[in-house]
């Protein structure tokens, strides 16, 4: 009887961990058409095709037309000359396709920008509240850790909230810190510190709840054990996600 009682537990207990598995896979079969390529394309004279250059992950909220990435994924300038404009890519593999956008508000201290789609729409991720989920929750989140040099394919990474930790968003250089800047380096906000690998083409992609897929934070930084190089070659496994609650203030803002 024991023995019995023993295998129903372990056939249960397996059953169980196929259904979270089965679970996130359907979460993550649901998002991704609303998982976007961030990034700019150019006219290249001669070519029929545009020359494009990857910068990030981003995703689609709101009304399908609201896309939300890093703020650090915007290019500083856009070539003009050769008719460089800011667009998603949308799709999966070799058929994806561009899409152009503009940026409609901005929000450096949290390193992130809301863009709107300048024609169509795409499925909406849903946002999570503003309350911030306790240490220890499932999260996953999904982007493009490599850019889109083999097409469009994203890559799912799945972890834990590890701490809520303060941080402050840095200026790139220290030659170029402001009075500003230098007031948030004082006073830095509590930001998620996941124990998952992000990459630096992760950088807006959206942190979810692997239950029910909605969004929680935005990837914005990886910590870089020596050199920049060395991200790839031996990652850290620790990443950093923006709280969605600011998110929400970026979608108020006038």
């Amino acid at each position: 009887m024991k023995a019995w009682l023993g295998i129903a537990f372990c056939t249960l207990s397996l059953l169980a961990q196929f259904a979270r598995a089965a679970e996130l896979a359907d979460v993550i079969d649901g998002l991704r058409p609303s998982v976007v390529g961030i990034g700019t394309v150019r006219s290249v004279q001669g070519s029929k095709k545009p020359a494009i250059s990857f910068r990030g992950t981003g995703f689609v909220i709101g009304n399908g037309r609201q896309v939300i990435t890093n703020h650090h994924v915007l290019p500083e300038t856009l070539d003009r000359e050769a008719k460089e404009s800011l667009a998603i890519f949308v799709g999966r593999g070799k058929a994806g396709k561009v899409m152009a956008v503009k940026v409609l508000r901005k929000d450096r201290d949290h390193d992130l920008a809301l863009l709107e789609i300048v024609s169509g729409s795409l499925p909406a991720m849903r946002l999570a509240d503003s309350a911030f989920l306790r240490e220890g929750s499932d999260i996953a989140f999904t982007g493009f850790p490599i850019g889109v040099v083999l097409g469009l394919f994203p890559v799912t990474h799945k972890g834990i909230i590890s701490a809520v930790t303060p941080i402050a968003i840095p200026s790139v250089s220290s030659r170029t810190i402001t009075a500003a800047q230098m007031k948030r380096l004082r006073a830095p906000f509590d930001v998620y510190q996941l124990d998952a690998t992000a990459y630096p083409g992760n950088s807006g992609s959206p942190v979810y709840k692997r239950n029910t897929g909605e969004v929680i934070g935005v990837v914005n930084s990886v910590f870089i054990k020596g050199a920049k190089e060395t991200a790839l070659e031996k990652p850290s496994g620790i990443s950093y996600a923006i709280p969605v609650r600011y998110v929400h203030d970026l979608l108020k803002a006038k």
